[in-house]
């Protein structure tokens, strides 16, 4: 391997990895984490009979993304490398791939899909693997999908089933868990390695290596004064107060201060509980009140207008839907005060001084004469559309030279971007092109993005792992990693906190790291024994929620107008994804949108329209028709879009796994046999 060299604490800190060990590498953000994998899987290639590698990653685009620039290059002469995600039709027969490959790069989600699939070419086991590297380890805890392929792992381990793959876990901080203490950090940590069957390493003998190849950007707090006047804020806050009196708030419900993350928690509750009792008054006077606390938010972070615009959007969507003397109050209330909070929003005199705390931090970069790249990391993928807006209409910043694009999350929905549209503009971002990236936490995490020399965190409050993630991007010498904050604010207490989160994260590996092999490994049994208990007592409980109510029992009601227009037996399973409504009747209770337009293309089924509450104004939307099999047209319903008309009374859940009812997979010859007239239908 003599054409792969490594830095000194690379090749540190993947001796036992070599040594067929399970190892969890902890490196930062730059310091080459896949790297050290590619060159353990080429070892373990070389060294192991019959091996067979695979790459675990928690996001689509950083399959091709490893393969593309890591794995392929060193291994592709001489192995068979496939990328396998959700884009690819080799999802389908996965059990044949693992076969023929020598290195799988795949989501976490298709390799738990194949464990538990029982058609043969889609089935693979744990003990196919020899090497199963695990990018961005860190969340394998809880219910994630990392965490359920290692418990399919640990309890084999258990129950001494056969051959176990070794483990490499890669990760830029495993974090505190939230904890305060020494003692729970270490704990937490300790449970990391139980879920990963692996012992944390780290460098030891080259810390100054590693500080001079990564180095940490200079960082300062861009503090602003509280602003001395906010008549919006003041406004808004006097409208959510007469929409408190007229929905009669139950007097057990203490609602938190306006425009914070609790009073949102709140609202979202009382909403629930207005579904629940069948007052549509507290269920549409909470999702409104959600909307001003939005607004609240934005005036904090943005510009007044924004928070503005944030209202005359939603509003502008429900001036055609009132069903009731409700909805006339709430639309009422903002068209009667619409004027003066528009004419508030554009006076001068009361702008945000966030904003101009931001243009002063990057005019310092980018009108210094250096050549500058940056990301400007905020919290929503709407507050990255319209900093962007705010950017591009800016003079100073536009003379600076600066050129923004939006970075977010991929998905559908017109707030999110397609994969291509993510990878066309890191292209064009590390082309020069474009100079500054104003991005969600996408960009924290695993994107392969140049170096920065300046990183602006801006109204986030996030742990301690993503703001180590976003420190190391500011990986140019003498870069700058800027926290735009109110004195006092949220913002920099949470900043100070992670802060002594990374210290105690640290602290807690030192721990770890200082056990003997055999306290380690008694304490790892402990945790693993407990964490399978645990597993299979929620199994139990989730089956028997599941098995409440008979699906007959069970009405689904439209989550707006409350009517009932379908029984759970309608509801049926496609490919473990897709939940539809298979009744005829249910036709005639919704009504067309928009088509749905899906970058990625399937093998069983593709969008049509969205589909919408029928009944009177409602007109919620409830999910879209999918065409499965280029046959059938069904509708695929959103729980989170209706209520549950249950024997003991109403609820709510916002995923269809916590339905308290069994939900049978669909039959296509069944439902060939029993409806063959609505095969091919014409939905137009």
């Amino acid at each position: 391997m003599g054409e792969f060299e490594l830095h000194g604490y690379q090749g540190e800190v993947i001796q036992r990895a070599l040594q067929k060990e399970n190892v969890i590498i902890w490196l930062p953000t730059g310091g080459g984490k896949t790297r050290c994998a590619v060159y353990v899987a080429k070892d373990h290639l070389e060294t192991t009979p019959g091996a067979k590698v695979v790459v675990l990653v928690n996001k689509v685009h950083l399959v091709d993304q490893h393969y593309n620039k890591e794995f392929r290059p060193h291994l592709g002469r001489n192995y068979n490398l496939v990328p396998v995600s959700g884009d690819t039709e080799q999802k389908d027969f996965f059990g044949k791939v693992m076969q023929e490959a020598d290195v799988i790069i795949c989501t976490a989600q298709i390799l738990y899909n194949a464990l538990i699939s029982k058609e043969e070419a889609k089935h693979a086991e744990l003990s196919d693997i020899t090497l199963l590297i695990i990018d961005e380890c860190h969340h394998t805890q809880k219910e994630t999908v990392y965490n359920k392929i290692m418990r399919l792992y640990v309890e084999k381990k258990m129950q001494k089933q056969g051959q176990l793959p070794q483990i490499l876990g890669l990760t830029a901080s495993p974090g505190a868990g939230g904890a305060k203490s020494l003692q729970n950090a270490v704990a937490h940590v300790l449970q990391i390695c139980a879920n990963l069957d692996s012992a944390i390493v780290s460098t030891k003998n080259y810390v100054p290596e590693l500080k001079r190849v990564v180095p940490r950007p200079v960082k300062k707090f861009d503090i602003v004064e509280k602003r001395p006047e906010d008549p919006l804020g003041e406004h808004l806050k006097q409208m959510m107060q007469l929409v408190h009196e007229f929905m009669n708030v139950p007097p057990e419900f203490r609602l938190r201060e306006c425009g914070t993350q609790e009073y949102e928690a709140d609202v979202v509750l009382l909403e629930k509980q207005g579904v629940s009792e069948h007052n549509r008054t507290l269920a549409q006077c909470a999702l409104h009140l959600r909307r001003y606390n939005d607004a609240l938010l934005i005036n904090d972070t943005l510009r007044m207008m924004d928070a503005y615009s944030h209202l005359e959007e939603f509003y502008s969507t429900k001036s055609r839907n009132a069903i009731d003397g409700t909805d006339i109050f709430l639309l009422g209330l903002f068209q009667e005060n619409q004027v003066e909070l528009k004419k508030i929003a554009r006076d001068p005199r009361y702008e945000n001084p966030k904003m101009g705390k931001l243009e002063s931090v990057l005019l310092k970069q980018f009108d210094s004469g250096v050549n500058s790249r940056g990301i400007l990391f905020c919290k929503t993928r709407e507050s990255t559309h319209r900093l962007n807006n705010w950017v591009l209409e800016n003079t100073l910043l536009q003379d600076a030279g600066i050129k923004p694009a939006v970075l977010t999350g991929a998905g559908n929905g017109s707030t999110y971007m397609t994969q291509h549209e993510q990878e066309d503009t890191i292209r064009n971002f590390r082309q020069g092109k474009l100079n500054l990236l104003i991005s969600t936490s996408v960009a924290e995490e695993g994107l392969d993005i140049p170096e920065c020399n300046l990183v602006v965190r801006y109204g986030l409050l996030t742990n301690e792992i993503a703001q180590q993630q976003a420190i190391g991007r500011a990986r140019a010498p003498d870069s700058q990693y800027s926290v735009v904050a109110q004195a006092g604010g949220r913002e920099q207490r949470r900043e100070f906190v992670n802060e002594h989160l990374e210290e105690l994260t640290g602290e807690a590996i030192e721990v770890v790291q200082a056990m003997s092999p055999k306290d380690f490994q008694q304490k790892i049994s402990q945790l693993q024994m407990q964490a399978v208990l645990e597993s299979k007592l929620a199994e139990r409980l989730q089956t028997e929620k599941r098995s409440r109510y008979t699906a007959a029992r069970v009405q689904l009601q439209c989550r707006n107008c409350f009517k009932s227009v379908a029984l759970g037996s309608a509801i049926k399973l496609i490919d473990n994804t897709h939940y539809v409504n298979i009744s005829p009747d249910f036709r005639e209770h919704y009504t067309f949108g928009g088509q749905v337009m899906l970058e990625r293309t399937f093998e069983d089924w593709e969008p049509g329209r969205t589909i919408h509450c029928n009944n009177g104004n409602c007109n919620k939307q409830w999910g879209f028709e999918i065409k499965y099999k280029n046959a059938v047209v069904l509708p695929n319903l959103a729980i989170k879009n209706f209520a549950l008309e249950t024997p003991d009374g109403r609820q709510t859940v916002k995923k269809w796994k916590d339905v308290p009812f069994a939900v049978d997979d669909f039959s296509f010859e069944e439902y060939c046999d029993n409806y063959p007239d609505l095969l091919d239908e014409d939905t137009d």
